[in-house]
């Protein structure tokens, strides 16, 4: 081969290269979809995405189908919402969703509610489609004590004005259990509410439920009420039961505290015993005492002790005969 023909083979591998590299780096098939569909959109502002490291389809097809849609937006706006870490496609379909429901929605307060972390999709296609939420069962206690459970259907529509810093649906169930113990409650017998179930519902949205959450409540309907358990009674044989034991360890005190004094009696007559016997003792004593000092003679000592002896003698006789009647008791009883 020549000089010449090596060179152009060269030049030809070489152009085929940075063909690939330029078609690879700028998306030439994008802009010619874009300028088909009438969106002016220049090469050097896809090359820009690419230096900016925006994936050029995700802000050019959206641009694409909103101007399809006749939603005027820039690609500026697009592409510093793509930048901030929102979704481009989303919010401008939230956006055809709310014109052809002829909602008021500015790409601006889209993307704020985007950015919040809503899904500003589903809540524009639930202001027009509200949703029903379900409560589970929720207890209440009426006024005689009975247990009233009733489960509520909350039918609410999106509020765009609030879906940033509003609250969400677990703030309307939670208000809205609140309203329903309230009003059950409030009844001074559970079966006004099992007669008229609509006043819960009628006591919960007079209480307007819905104030700083991101929805608007368009009604509540009490799916189901059930009787449960007699929490009155309960309590009073709780109660009850308390007491008894109450009254059981004061008279378990008390009989400690008679046992104690009982106890503390048997000393005491163990310790008269004894200053009896001990008072006793000293009889024999004085009496000696008397008879060297001569203050009794040995007459009256004699006579003393015959009327010790008939004392003793007759004690005995008594107790033989206090015995033998209960001995007859004792065999009547059996008898």
């Amino acid at each position: 081969m020549t000089v010449e023909a090596i060179m152009l083979v060269v030049i030809i591998a070489v152009a085929i290269i940075l063909l690939s590299v330029l078609f690879t780096f700028v998306p030439v098939a994008l802009w010619i979809s874009a300028l088909a569909a009438g969106v002016k959109v220049s090469i050097f502002t896809l090359i820009g995405m690419r230096l900016r490291r925006v994936i050029p389809n995700r802000v050019i097809n959206p641009m694409i189908k909103a101007s399809k849609a006749g939603i005027n937006v820039s690609i500026n706006q697009l592409e510093s919402h793509y930048l901030a870490g929102g979704n481009v496609d989303r919010v401008i379909n939230a956006l055809i969703a709310a014109q052809r429901a002829n909602i008021e929605l500015s790409f601006e307060r889209c993307a704020a509610i985007d950015l919040a972390g809503r899904d500003v999709l589903q809540a524009v296609q639930m202001s027009v489609n509200p949703k029903v939420i379900e409560t589970p069962f929720i207890a209440g206690v009426a006024m005689n004590g009975i247990e009233v459970k009733a489960k509520a259907r909350i039918t609410v529509r999106a509020n765009i004005e609030r879906l940033v810093g509003g609250a969400g649906e677990e703030t309307i169930v939670a208000r809205v259990g609140e309203g329903i113990i309230s009003t059950i409650g409030s009844s001074l017998d559970h079966k006004k509410v099992l007669e008229n179930p609509d006043m819960i519902s009628q006591t919960v949205l007079g209480k307007g439920l819905d104030s700083g959450t991101a929805f608007e409540i368009l009604s509540i309907d009490i799916a189901d009420v059930d009787i449960g358990k007699n929490i009155g009674a309960e309590l009073q044989k709780e109660q009850a039961e308390a007491d008894k034991n109450i009254a059981q360890a004061k008279a378990e005190e008390r009989r400690a505290m008679a046992v104690a004094q009982e106890q503390e009696m048997k000393a005491r007559v163990e310790e008269m015993r004894a200053k009896v016997v001990e008072a006793e003792a000293e009889v024999p004593l004085a009496m000696s005492e008397a008879l060297r000092e001569g203050n009794i003679g040995v007459m009256d000592y004699m006579n003393y002790k015959n009327i010790d002896a008939d004392t003793g003698m007759r004690d005995s006789i008594g107790q033989m005969s206090s015995g033998g009647k209960k001995e007859d008791l004792k065999n009547k009883k059996e008898q």
